[in-house]
């Protein structure tokens, strides 16, 4: 007979199906469990640290952050303000950036003097949540915010020695984000603080003032599905928005500690610096707010601050944009949007505006306009250029005049980079790079950048050239690359290209010149380490190869924090799906696997949209990286084999692809499970399927319409897309659009048809509009109504990404016993 729906003194929601097999049927009625020593050793091991350069590239910072908080960190209560989450004991954030994580925590800084090695520890303060560190462009500081019991306290540190003090009276308020940045002054930061005499939070009204109402009066305009994500409900939920929202601005001397407060507190949203230090651009929120979006599309206005000394003194306004409550599904809001400022000039404001209504289905010779004012801010704005695409940045020449014009197509999936001259706008822009935004093979890279004096970052240049640092993908997994770009010849030249069994990429060059730099290096036995690289004389290479000899010493020896892992071997698979597109995946080994023998395996992926099928089945990822285990990974320590990041390409014309997406699951999962047994690794009869968010839809789909699984395990995901009406992944379609295909692509409709046992695992606090825990419990509600296997585990205060250490402990107890008992001893299929 069915369990039940119980809550746990573990506060687990566990409900299922009665198992045949011990493993469930002895499943306690309270507490977290745990996964076998082997895996909890691995689990617990402390995270390799990650490296910060100073912008001087004299010192970095090595930060290694908490891989698994505590679940009572984790339950910390919050409020859900208009998609943000605030803990109000101490006005911090709970949520990361679209809310599909908590705030991370370094558990250490290590301070490396770059002329000898060096490393000094940073003592960093006790019992609070201390953040990534920001440096200052001259190397010679550092800050970062520490999440203290009652405020967010603010930190200083000395780029040489590695001490640290705090900034009495500085209470960060990093709701709306730029709360911390510095000054271009480099001595001074700008700061959002936290009200004096801010008083209580309201209260909320024992009794109502009064229902809360919504109105719509015609007026044709979808919000998308995903902006739809914890949002304000009623008028208290606004008085409570601008409570926590309401900041004081301040210029902070790091020197003395002495605060400077700058105008009066508002709910301010971004801050940012001219390069002269004597203007601020500050964009604050409005009303009315809405009840369907995020505070990302409330009302706003933007102003310029000017600076007198150290106080606020003129405004400047720039633009005053309403509520953009009716923004097309990937669309843009009517009005200027992406404000920055040129960095070679004194006060120049740079930004976009749609001339398409911000809809991709317009047709218009021109989608933006790129527009910009001088200070003192009196001229009205000036045209520069329009782009036929949509606007996707510039990037900033150290020779005044030169940027790159990124624009992008999101009807074919495209992308084209012109260099243009910004101060002479009617020279013909030059086009640089046109090419799929799918392509991997041909990426060109990301440029390398310079950050001047004043704290603004510039296109690195040498002479007429550029530095371009990329992944490197190619058929045989990525060797990340330095190239040299001439701007005026168009021809690049390899400076460094990763080696063909290792796995290096490029960090930063060390000094003025190109010959020395620091590279991030590891291996699968190798754990990631700084490299110093010298560059040597030129060679004769072929294509794609390093032009230029070049040495290296390891600079950091940061040890191996698993030993036990290195057992595990990985290699990378390629093969074909049934219509002939190239496919791969990297396929791992448990420990003491012997060549040969067929094993338990579990099937990860996750699917991806292509315009162009040329590009779907380009290789990324490397399999000479230091192999780490998460999740389903951490299975491999059981005895399984792992088909992992399986190439799962949904292909096809952006506006309709998802009309084939099923046909095309299954053929991505038949060709992976053909390749794998063919291997002679994976045992057909015993192989099993899993993924997470559109991977968790992934999952539960194969194990309704393909007989190639045991079983699933869908973690976070989305099953019936006409919950998500207004748009899902690439589809801009809404539900009554297309609703043939919303209703194919949902789980929840074939619910009758799936017989294949389904472990379903959510957070019960994920903020993601698309995957709210509603997906999981109707799922498992439809299946078990129907007289499938299935059981439903819903992880209290966990996110999208579940967080605590004794969630992921159980998540991972959860699929090894899911597994084990549908996979590894599964009774031969009759």
């Amino acid at each position: 007979m069915p369990l039940g729906r119980i809550e746990l003194a573990g506060r687990i929601v566990l409900v299922g199906t009665t198992l045949p097999f011990s493993a469930f049927a002895q499943t306690p009625a309270s507490g977290y469990r745990q996964p076998p020593k082997t895996i909890l050793d691995v689990m617990r091991a402390p995270s390799a640290p990650v490296p910060y350069l100073n912008p001087t590239r004299d010192h970095m910072l090595l930060v290694a952050w908490e891989a698994y908080p505590s679940i009572g960190r984790v339950a910390t209560p919050f409020l859900r303000l208009a998609g943000v989450r605030v803990e109000p004991k101490n006005h911090s954030r709970h949520d990361t950036p679209g809310g599909y994580g908590i705030t991370p925590s370094a558990t250490s800084y290590d301070l490396v003097r770059l002329s000898d090695g060096v490393s000094i520890h940073v003592d960093l303060p006790k019992g609070g949540c201390p953040g990534g560190p920001a440096w200052s462009a001259d190397g010679k500081r550092f800050a970062f915010q520490n999440v203290a019991e009652d405020s967010v306290e603010l930190w200083v540190g000395d780029g040489a020695t590695g001490a640290v003090r705090r900034i009495a009276g500085a209470r960060l308020n990093p709701m709306l984000g730029s709360e911390l940045q510095w000054m271009p002054d480099q001595k001074t930061l700008l700061v959002k603080l936290v009200p004096e005499g801010l008083g209580a939070p309201p209260r909320e009204p024992v009794i109502p003032a009064g229902p809360s109402i919504q109105q719509s009066i015609g007026g044709k305009g979808q919000s998308s599905t995903y902006e739809n994500r914890d949002t304000l409900a009623n008028a208290h939920d606004e008085d409570l928005f601008d409570y926590y929202g309401t900041a004081q601005i301040a210029l902070v001397d790091t020197q003395s500690g002495a605060i400077t407060p700058l105008g009066k507190a508002d709910r301010h949203l971004g801050l940012s610096p001219s390069p002269d230090g004597a203007h601020i651009l500050v964009t604050t929120l409005q009303k009315p707010y809405s009840y369907q979006t995020t505070f990302q599309r409330f009302p706003r206005k933007v102003e310029v601050w000017d600076l007198e000394g150290r106080a606020a003194a003129a405004t400047h306004p720039i633009a005053s944009l309403p509520l953009a409550d009716r923004v097309p599904i990937h669309g843009e809001p009517l009005g200027p949007r992406h404000f920055m400022w040129r960095p070679t000039d004194p006060a120049t404001l740079v930004w976009a505006e749609v001339l398409d209504g911000g809809d991709w289905d317009v047709k218009v010779p021109h989608r933006d306009r790129i527009m910009t004012q001088r200070a003192p801010f009196t001229a009205p704005p000036a045209e520069v250029f329009r782009t036929e695409q949509r606007y996707a940045g510039l990037a900033w020449g150290e020779r005044p005049g030169t940027a790159l014009l990124h624009e992008y197509d999101n009807n074919r999936h495209w992308t084209r980079t012109f260099i243009v001259n910004f101060d002479a706008p009617k020279q013909a822009p030059r086009l640089l790079w046109d090419l799929s935004s799918d392509e991997q093979y041909g990426d060109p890279g990301n440029p390398v950048w310079r950050q001047l004096p004043n704290g603004t970052s510039v296109l690195r240049q040498e002479g007429d050239s550029i530095f371009l640092a990329g992944a490197g993908a190619s058929p045989a997994g990525e060797r990340p690359f330095l190239d040299r770009l001439d701007l005026r010849t168009l021809k690049t030249e390899r400076l460094f290209r990763s080696g063909k069994t290792e796995f290096e990429r490029f960090l930063a060059f060390t000094g003025p010149g190109s010959r020395t730099f620091l590279t991030w290096h590891q291996t699968p036995a190798d754990p990631p380490n700084a490299f110093l690289r010298t560059l040597g004389a030129a060679r004769k290479a072929p294509a794609g190869e390093a032009a230029f000899e070049s040495t290296s010493r390891p600079f950091t020896h940061i040890p191996d924090p698993t030993p036990a892992v290195r057992e595990i071997k990985k290699r990378l698979v390629t093969y074909k799906r049934a219509d002939g597109l190239d496919l791969s995946f990297t396929l791992y080994t448990p420990p003491g696997y012997k060549e040969g023998t067929r094993v338990p395996t579990i099937l990860y992926a996750y699917p991806l949209d292509y315009a162009d099928p040329s590009k779907a089945g380009q290789i990324t990822g490397s399999q000479y990286t230091f192999t780490r285990l998460r999740d389903y990974r951490l299975l491999l320590m059981a005895g399984y084999a792992i088909i992992d990041d399986a190439s799962f390409p949904v292909v096809g014309d952006p506006k309709k692809a998802y009309d084939t997406y099923l046909e095309q699951l299954v053929a991505d999962a038949k060709a992976a499970v053909d390749k794998a047994v063919e291997l002679g690794v994976a045992d057909p009869a015993r192989i099993g399927v899993t993924g997470h968010s559109h991977g968790a839809l992934m999952t539960a789909n194969l194990v309704a319409h393909s007989g190639l699984f045991r079983a699933g395990v869908a973690t976070s995901g989305s099953y019936n897309k006409t919950l998500t009406p207004f748009g899902f992944q690439n589809e801009r379609r809404s539900v009554w659009e297309a609703p043939e295909v919303y209703r194919q692509v949902s789980t929840f409709f074939f619910a009758d048809k799936l017989k294949t046992p389904l472990l379903i695992v959510h957070g019960a606090d994920d903020a993601n509009p698309g995957t709210t825990p509603l997906q999981a419990t109707k799922l498992y509600e439809a299946i078990r109504g129907n007289g499938g296997t299935t059981r439903l585990v819903m992880l209290p205060h966990e996110p999208h990404w579940y967080t605590a250490r004794e969630s992921n402990e159980h998540l991972v107890y959860e699929m090894l016993t899911w597994f084990d008992t549908y996979v590894k001893n599964a009774p031969p299929r009759p």
